[in-house]
């Protein structure tokens, strides 16, 4: 299929006239689902952005910025999985006590059918937030329309959103913790502290913090890996050890690999 039929079909997702809730985190495939929901339905789509200690700032300022650009109607909510104890818990379903909490809180706040970026990709794993979505009737364009990971990309590219058509996937700071390490906003920002200098002194394909049972790993692209565990890195090594708290270790990337007691779902 050409690019053009899929964002032709992306487009008939929104074309029956009804209002549509947007549920934007700021990664690529809701974003581009926003971009795509107001060519066609723009005064019936309205985007809800939730923020909490497992957002990374630069997200919701990356969804503010192009709300504003685009003159979209914007909901900053909380959705309160942090007064959740069981999201707390980090089981190995805590993505559906996040996402029921999500769905639940737009829900509480309008009427309007709610649609979320999942594209088909995503049915292939482990995803016990689309179990949450089933149970408040969320819709899926991308999925409706056939559209996988690289076809949201393409999407994106050929709308000209250059700032989001390559970002890395990036799930929540929560999928960092090893499964049954409870959550709390203290770790999650030890978390984004690390993986933020990481990116600025290497410029990774990929980096992760990962708190576990028994300490903190650091996980990096092959490359990147190369240039943190030499000589040249030991600055670098002391400046990651400051803000973890602890002596890293350091290993190649494994998506996923926090997440214990089913097949891989994550970062």
């Amino acid at each position: 299929m050409t690019d053009e039929a899929a964002l032709a079909r992306l487009e008939a997702a929104f074309a029956n006239g009804e209002a549509v809730a947007l549920a934007v985190s700021g990664g690529v495939d809701s974003l581009t689902l926003a971009h795509v929901a107001h060519r066609v339905a723009a005064d019936r789509a309205t985007v809800w952005h939730a923020t909490s200690p497992a957002v990374p700032p630069e997200a919701t300022a990356r969804v503010r910025r192009h709300a504003a650009r685009e003159g979209w109607h914007l909901e900053i909510i909380d959705a309160g999985e942090f007064h959740d104890p069981d999201y707390l818990a980090n089981p190995v379903n805590r993505c559906f006590f996040c996402k029921t909490n999500l769905y639940g809180t737009i829900a509480a706040r309008t009427a309007e059918c709610i649609a979320s970026g999942t594209n088909t990709d995503d049915l292939g794993d482990y995803r016990p937030g689309l179990i949450a979505a089933r149970d408040h009737a969320v819709r899926h364009p991308f999925v409706e329309a056939g559209i996988d990971k690289a076809g949201v990309r393409a999407i994106a590219r050929g709308l000209g959103l250059d700032d989001i058509a390559e970002l890395p996937a990036a799930p929540c700071l929560s999928s960092r913790l090893e499964t049954g390490t409870r959550v709390t906003a203290e770790r999650l920002a030890r978390v984004h502290g690390v993986e933020r200098a990481l990116n600025a002194a290497l410029s990774p394909q990929t980096a992760r913090c990962r708190i576990l049972a028994d300490g903190v790993r650091i996980e990096l692209d092959a490359e990147a890996l190369a240039r943190v565990t030499g000589e040249a890195g030991a600055r670098l090594r002391g400046e990651i050890e400051a803000l973890a708290g602890t002596r890293p270790d350091y290993a190649l990337y494994r998506r996923g690999s926090a997440f214990i007691g089913a097949d891989k779902d994550g970062g």
